[in-house]
């Protein structure tokens, strides 16, 4: 049975993705979105001749977003296109060793041997067994709701079970690290995948080794026209197949009738729904527009995860030691982790990552010049003295940089704008600006999650990176996917 008209409100990543996926279903599909632009965290501005991707820079699993255009019956290349990085990273630590993370595992082999002293074979071991643990837990963990009973009643499920406990599950990331790759360098090198979904790799669980596996097993890559264009890519195929976007509209209400959802109240006015999906953050989905409802205290109360300090610099001089992806590591990790999540405060020797998308684009630049997208991971938002430690904050990065790359950048900047907690969470209604919605700092944190469908409101799901499987492009993708599943499901369609 169509059920016909269904409401999204929110067009972030998943927003839009699921409105791909249920007017392919042939549903009625409208979004709305409070801003005037699409996007969520994924948007652009331009300021001074320079082009900003204003969020998420990094671009794994690019076949998420092929499957959209595919399921719509369209060559993806036609309309979406992306190159293939060389190189994911360039790392550099404080004494001078600059380790280039080259996709070829020769090439990344013999750097690592030559810059560590013959660590590379346990590298090649480590992203092996990053595989085997992504392999194997994906299907489950990621890719299906793990709020179903069904999700646990196949092969691969009690295949997977019978393994747990080569998970590392019940270990620390770091753990992990030192234990299988020994040189300190390396182990702050992949203890940084835990900030891939805003965590501590001294408090998240050892399965989190399995995202190395995304970058340096199946690749990282860069769309052509910059990292907006997932966005808009995707928002013009929706509409291709119908969708509606009505943006300044702000959801103020989701309404609902005895345990059916109704549809939600917009801008003052009534619109009916069979299906509502909220793609806003769970907590404010819940005490903003579903505020009647039981609240789900151990899903919205859970630790948020990290958030961000960024600020974006047009640069009057090019850098060629710099490539797409950059990472300045902090000299002591272990105390930034613990000033983030303990202290709730900026670390004074903060580990700092610059994106230039006009090494690719260069049209996002002027000529001899670059676009930096400088950004330090910082606790989420609870009233902490922003104006105070950006400022700070900012000189202490100049410093770093200037001192790593043994030139005073400062004089180069030409602009400059900030994005931080306060204005992520009033921008994206990210509950305290945290980027992930909740932390992933203790193994039980994917069950905690909420999940993508409500136990006992039919027609009402959720997606996002707030709720299950998780923050960033991938796992948002994949919310859409299982949100579309379950309908299907529900709905005989």
């Amino acid at each position: 049975m169509n059920p016909g008209k269904a409401i999204i409100i929110g067009s972030g990543i998943a927003g839009i993705a699921t409105s791909i996926r249920l007017a392919v279903l042939g549903l009625d599909v409208t979004v709305y979105e409070s801003n005037d632009y699409p996007g969520g965290k994924l948007t652009a501005f331009s300021e001074n001749g320079f082009r900003f991707d204003a969020g998420p820079s990094l671009f794994t699993m690019p076949t998420f977003i092929d499957e959209l255009f595919e399921l719509a019956g369209l060559n993806p290349r036609n309309y979406f296109r992306y190159k293939e990085l060389s190189t994911t990273c360039h790392y550099f630590y404080e004494d001078g060793t600059l380790i280039k993370a080259y996709a070829d595992k020769e090439k990344l082999k013999a750097e690592i041997d030559q810059k560590l002293g013959g660590s590379g074979e346990q590298v090649i071991q480590y992203l092996k067994e990053s595989s085997r643990i992504y392999e194997l837990t994906s299907g489950i963990f990621l890719e299906k709701s793990l709020h179903k009973l069904s999700s646990y009643l196949s092969s691969d499920t009690l295949k997977a079970v019978g393994k747990l406990h080569t998970l590392n599950l019940r270990t620390t990331m770091n753990r992990v690290n030192e234990k299988k790759l020994g040189h300190e360098k390396l182990v702050q090198l992949f203890n940084r995948y835990a900030t891939y979904n805003g965590s501590s790799p001294y408090l998240a669980p050892g399965i989190l080794t399995l995202i190395p596996h995304l970058e340096f097993n199946l690749g990282t890559f860069f769309p052509d026209e910059g990292m907006h264009s997932i966005t808009t890519s995707l928002v013009k195929l929706a509409e291709s197949k119908g969708v509606r976007f009505k943006y300044n509209s702000n959801v103020e209400r989701i309404s609902i009738s005895g345990h059916r959802v109704k549809g939600v109240m917009v801008n003052g006015e009534e619109k009916e729904a069979e299906i509502v999906v909220s793609n806003m953050d769970i907590v404010p989905t819940f005490r903003k527009l579903l505020p009647d409802l039981k609240q789900p205290r151990q899903a919205l109360e859970q630790e948020r995860s990290s958030s961000a300090l960024i600020f974006y610099w047009g640069m009057d001089r090019e850098f060629p030691e710099l490539d797409l992806h950059n990472i300045f590591f902090s000299q002591n990790y272990r105390k930034e982790f613990t000033s983030i999540f303990k202290i709730h405060d900026l670390y004074e020797d903060p580990t700092v990552y610059v994106h230039i998308s006009s090494k690719y684009c260069p049209g996002d630049a002027p000529a001899g010049k670059e676009n930096w997208f400088v950004m330090i991971n910082v606790p989420f938002n609870i009233g902490q003295d922003w104006d105070t430690l950006i400022q700070l904050s900012r000189k202490r990065i100049i410093l770093k940089l200037s001192r790593l790359l043994h030139t005073d950048i400062e004089k180069y900047i030409t602009c400059e704008s900030v994005l931080e907690p306060r204005t992520i969470e009033l921008r994206t209604s990210s509950f305290r600006g945290s980027l992930y919605g909740a932390s992933s700092n203790h193994w039980l944190s994917a069950f905690v999650r909420h999940p993508n469908f409500h136990r006992k409101i039919k027609g009402l799901y959720f997606c996002g990176g707030s709720v299950h499987p998780g923050g960033g492009i991938p796992l948002s993708m994949l919310s859409g996917k299982i949100v579309s599943e379950l309908v299907q499901n529900d709905y005989k369609i």
